[in-house]
């Protein structure tokens, strides 16, 4: 639980391989109090899941790492890290734009092209966590996107303008300590409640495939583990893990 003692640290680096490594390493070095976190103007292998790679231009987006400390929860209940942490992102990116969604479990889409994408790492003590690295990229000032990615988007594409870092940074702590505290006063079911009214497509019926082929399916609920399910138009109810079922867009 966060100590009001000892107040969270901000690391600022020009450059890193990546800020989930980096804090990692600070860590074995170090006791880091819980919320500081690493903030990079360039990352040189900024990861996101299953190895995929996040394209970023020096010095004209947001990545960062910040750790916290939930001992209290249980392992099986580590979605709802992931959960605050993507509603932290949209809460954020909401007082700039309007359409901003969470595409399950954890990108944030604005329309129909992903804006945010994130890397999060949690370390078990047992039936508990112990400490969970949360790595996000948001992308602000980027004005062309050259990797292969399929649909990236940023701020500055949807604005026109420049928008503030700091001022982007600052917003994004300050909503997810709040949401990090409702997580510790154990109000998951509000949480899931409002990570469930945030979610990309989560009305209506659209286009999925999985390993047999495409359908259409709604969402109909995610369960505590981060398990998604989709009903069918016939009423059947399928239940995918992470990677196992992907949205046509």
């Amino acid at each position: 639980m966060m100590n009001e003692n000892e107040m969270p640290r901000l690391i600022r680096v020009e450059e890193t391989d990546s800020t989930n490594r980096l804090i990692r390493d600070l860590m074995e070095k170090e006791s880091l109090p819980e919320g500081s976190a690493v903030v990079a103007d360039f990352q040189t292998a900024g990861r996101g899941q299953i190895g995929n790679v996040w394209e970023s231009e020096e010095g004209k987006n947001l990545t960062f790492s910040v750790v916290i400390y939930p001992t209290c929860l249980l392992a099986s209940h580590q979605f709802l890290i992931s959960q605050i942490a993507a509603l932290s992102v949209k809460e954020t990116l909401d007082v700039y734009t309007e359409d901003v969604t969470v595409k399950w479990p954890n990108d944030i889409y604005w329309e129909d092209k992903k804006i945010c994408g994130m890397l999060i790492e949690n370390d078990l003590f047992g039936a508990y966590l112990r400490a969970s690295i949360i790595g996000i990229g948001i992308n602000l000032n980027q004005a062309v996107f050259r990797g292969d990615a399929p649909n990236p988007v940023s701020l500055f594409q949807i604005l026109h303008r420049e928008v503030d870092r700091e001022e982007v940074l600052r917003r994004f702590l300050s909503l997810f300590y709040r949401n990090y505290l409702s997580l510790l006063n154990e109000e998951y079911d509000e949480l899931r409640a409002r990570y469930r009214a945030a979610l990309y497509r989560g009305e209506g019926y659209y286009r999925y495939e999985d390993a047999n082929g495409p359908f259409e399916a709604r969402v109909h609920d995610i369960e505590p583990t981060g398990h998604l399910l989709l009903a069918l138009r016939d009423g059947n109810v399928r239940r995918y893990a992470f990677k196992e079922v992907r949205h046509i867009l």
